[in-house]
């Protein structure tokens, strides 16, 4: 005997806010703190600009889990 599958949705489901756009998110936490969220892989920038990045994300916070040698 086949029954069919009901999802249950829950009610909650639609007072959750809508995805936001992670760009304007970055943009409004530059522009309001200071804080600048970036990544070497950013295709905005070019080699010198990524590289940078990598460099000062590996100064302040390790090599991310990257092994050398």
């Amino acid at each position: 005997m086949k029954v069919p599958h009901h999802r249950y949705r829950c009610p909650l489901g639609r007072l959750q806010p809508e995805s936001p756009n992670l760009d304007a998110v970055k943009r409004q936490g530059w522009q309001n703190d200071q804080v600048l969220v970036v990544s070497e892989h950013d295709q905005r920038l070019d080699w010198v600009e990524r590289q940078f990045v990598r460099q000062l994300g590996e100064r302040l916070y390790g090599n991310g889990g990257k092994r050398h040698g």
